[in-house]
């Protein structure tokens, strides 16, 4: 995601912010001359806060030679290490340029994972090769399950790697071909074979899948081939870089009614898009909310930030297996929980299933329709509609239906008239 500040830190008291700012003051004036020095220096150039040290349990190594030479550099408050503890997802925004290029564009740097999150990492690694909680990564990666699959092993096979993380609950072997040959962290792409990569690329490649897989969904479904998510751009040590696309999804909750028109309409065409395409993959969104999706400021496209939680289900061999009612239509069931961002799915059906309305519920439900809650707020992307329009009643009925169903399969319906009535209204104020 790329809040910095958790949700709750938005919710606090006046009193406890005030208080909260207070000490973050005092810890300022205490720390000065190290504030004055960590604003000055840039660290992405330190082979140590990259943590470029503890490859090959890393993320890869792609983009080293653009940070160790001081392509790439922290914005404002980026620089000040004081305010890591507010940055609870390690999310950073960086500038990166060329030389040659005279001109600098944002980036997005990312850990991964919060700070306990890595530390529990190296824990399990340690563990698992030494049976202590500390050691040395180096010398420990080569005795875990990591690399198990160096040397000569020809391909990446369901076998080693199902349940690992979401996007290889059910993966297929034509799936992992494709994480193989799209890989971005080896000098030589191209080849499915994994006995093509070097062994620290391996280890590499599986700790990623292991750990967050968000690196290799982006690098599997590309920007760049249409699929609507940010662009991968490298990774050194365990900071990864990805492209800036924009504010997020919820800055435009009160937006103009024609532009939030238009963004409902993208996330639709995203959940069909996602659903239903021409390589049989079924990529399913576990995590849907405000902040996973982010807005073009430039073309105003919606573009998937956050693709942690992602889940492929390899139609085609579903058609060819044919498990136990993989021709029954599946229909994802309503959660009307008293949480934010809540979704009721089994993975064990997602990946059973040749069609399933799970894209459709988790945009209606979660970011259109009046069931929609983030951050203190109700009503969804689609609140408050012209006069006209609420009084027609068609766009509150079909986000109904889609969101909480009352005929069976309706959803699978209304998602499709919905999809229409939005182009039909986008046209329409255009």
């Amino acid at each position: 995601m790329w809040r910095l500040v958790p949700p709750k830190l938005g919710r606090l008291s006046r009193s406890l912010k005030l208080a909260a700012l207070g000490s973050l003051l005092v810890l300022m004036v205490l720390h000065s001359p190290s504030l004055l020095a960590s604003w000055q220096r840039n660290e992405l150039t330190d082979r140590r806060f990259l943590q470029l040290n503890k490859c090959p349990a890393c993320f890869g190594t792609s983009w080293c030679r653009r940070f160790l030479n001081g392509q790439v550099v922290f914005e404002a408050w980026g620089r000040l290490r004081l305010l890591d503890f507010l940055n609870v997802k390690n999310v950073y925004f960086a500038q990166y340029g060329e030389p040659r290029e005279g001109g600098r564009r944002r980036v997005v740097l990312k850990r991964l994972g919060s700070q306990r999150e890595l530390a529990q990492l190296d824990q399990s690694i340690c563990k698992r090769a030494t049976g202590r909680p500390r050691c040395d990564l180096l010398q420990a990666m080569p005795r875990t399950e990591f690399a198990r699959l160096n040397g000569d092993v020809r391909l990446l096979t369901p076998e080693a790697v199902e349940g690992w993380s979401d996007l290889v609950h059910c993966p297929s072997q034509r799936l992992l071909d494709r994480l193989v040959r799209r890989y971005a962290e080896t000098k030589d792409s191209g080849s499915f074979l994994l006995r093509n990569l070097k062994d620290s690329e391996r280890m590499q490649l599986l700790l990623t899948l292991a750990f967050n897989p968000e690196p290799l969904v982006l690098q599997s479904f590309p920007s760049d081939e249409g699929w609507p998510f940010a662009k991968y751009l490298g990774a050194c040590g365990r900071m990864v870089a990805v492209n800036y696309v924009g504010e997020e999804l919820w800055s435009y909750f009160n937006a103009p009614w024609e532009k939030r028109v238009d963004l409902a309409w993208q996330l639709m065409e995203i959940a069909e898009q996602l659903t239903n395409n021409d390589f049989e993959f079924a990529l399913y969104l576990l995590d849907v909310s405000f902040d996973n999706f982010a807005v073009g400021p430039r073309d105003g496209k919606v573009i998937i930030v956050d693709a942690e939680n992602v889940l492929v289900a390899d139609k085609r061999l579903i058609r060819q297996n044919k498990p136990e009612n993989w021709d029954v239509w599946y229909e994802s069931k309503f959660d009307d929980c008293d949480k934010e961002a809540c979704l009721s799915f089994s993975k064990e059906i997602l990946c059973a299933r040749a069609t399933v309305d799970h894209n459709y519920y988790a945009v209606c439900q979660n970011l259109l329709s009046r069931h929609a809650t983030w951050r203190g707020t109700s009503g969804g992307l689609l609140h408050d509609p012209p006069s006209e329009i609420a009084k027609d009643g068609r766009l509150e009925a079909l986000l109904d239906e889609c969101a909480n169903p009352k005929k069976r399969y309706g959803r699978f319906q209304a998602a499709k008239e919905l999809r229409e009535y939005l182009a039909q209204l986008s046209n329409n104020v255009r």
